[in-house]
């Protein structure tokens, strides 16, 4: 006799739809699914080119847990911003990254 094996329980974070529908896919569709998930996670990890930074962006080595690229810029604070002889404040670290097949910016904290 062998014991009965239970099907694995997904991540609470996983959304209902995909958590219901996925244990009802065949093994081929499965493996597909995993393929296309390790090429989505490849895409959004990938560092950022810099030519997607902004102008003023500068490229700094930092450590962005394997997710985008860090910069340090200075910010305006409003269209007529001269403080700092026009060149803004800061200068400040981002964090880009892909989110959603855009491109997104995080604050990390002053330069």
């Amino acid at each position: 006799m062998t014991d009965a094996i239970d099907v694995p329980t997904p991540p609470e974070s996983l959304p209902k739809y995909l958590a219901d529908g996925l244990p009802k896919q065949d093994v081929e569709t499965l493996e597909d699914v995993r393929d296309y998930v390790d090429e989505l996670l490849e895409y959004q990890r990938r560092p950022v080119d810099v030519d997607e930074l902004p102008d003023d962006a500068e490229s700094v080595d930092g450590d962005t847990g394997g997710k985008g690229t860090l910069v340090k810029e200075r910010v305006k604070c409003g269209a007529d911003c001269t403080c700092n002889d026009g060149r803004g404040h800061g200068p400040y670290l981002y964090r880009y990254y892909r989110e959603v097949g855009s491109l997104t910016s995080e604050y990390v904290g002053k330069a």
